[in-house]
């Protein structure tokens, strides 16, 4: 699939923002429609880094918000890929063990790639590979009370650690990374994943893409 075929939209916002739930509420909501081959989502965090190498206790003291958490080289080499027609490996990552499993997820090119995460826009590289960017604008109490609820219940994780991690490194770079690659967004949607008006303006335009 040639490039001027396929479109990549970028969301990113804080952790918790609602970059997730604004992807697939789109997808869910289009893919009756469009069909499966026409879009596919792609999340940042498949894209942490290795850390097999290092015990369990090394891998808990990992700052999981900067970019060098991530292999973004990767990920940049992947949508080229996509682009040029090829089929991609996305890594699987877990949660409880902070490093990749064995098994990988297939994604095959489609008229439109949705990549969501918190550090896409902060990576100069990256951001040559997005046709349109979206920030997800969501004030940073309602994150962590998300955050919170989500790591408890899907990721295994505690109270103290969640609100530990939130405040050395979370929060921090939030405002050292996040924060300001808004700059770099033509869209910036308030009030979270569920925004009705956002979501119907970007479904259009995806129809439109994968109609083209």
């Amino acid at each position: 699939m040639p490039k001027d075929k396929l479109t990549v939209i970028c969301i990113v916002g804080a952790s918790a923002s609602g970059k997730s739930l604004f992807a697939h509420t789109i997808y869910n909501e289009l893919v009756d429609e469009l069909g499966k081959d026409s879009m596919t989502i792609i999340k940042e965090d498949s894209y942490y880094r290795c850390q097999n190498h290092l015990p369990f206790e090394e891998r808990t003291k990992t700052n999981y918000d900067h970019p060098k958490a991530f292999e973004h080289e990767l990920l940049a080499e992947h949508l080229q890929m996509l682009s040029s027609g090829q089929s991609i490996n996305v890594p699987i990552y877990s949660y409880t063990d902070h490093t990749r499993t064995n098994e990988v997820e297939i994604i095959n090119p489609a008229k439109v790639i949705l990549v969501e995460g918190i550090l896409l826009l902060s990576d100069k590289h990256l951001r040559k590979q997005f046709d349109i960017n979206i920030f997800m604008d969501t004030p940073l109490d309602i994150c962590l009370i998300r955050r919170i609820k989500r790591d408890l219940e899907e990721r295994g994780r505690d109270l103290d650690s969640v609100t530990d991690q939130y405040q050395k490194t979370v929060r921090p770079m939030y405002y050292q990374y996040i924060e300001p690659s808004r700059s770099h967004a033509d869209i910036v949607i308030t009030k979270g994943g569920r925004n009705r008006m956002a979501l119907e303006l970007i479904k259009a335009k995806v129809r439109e893409l994968a109609n083209s």
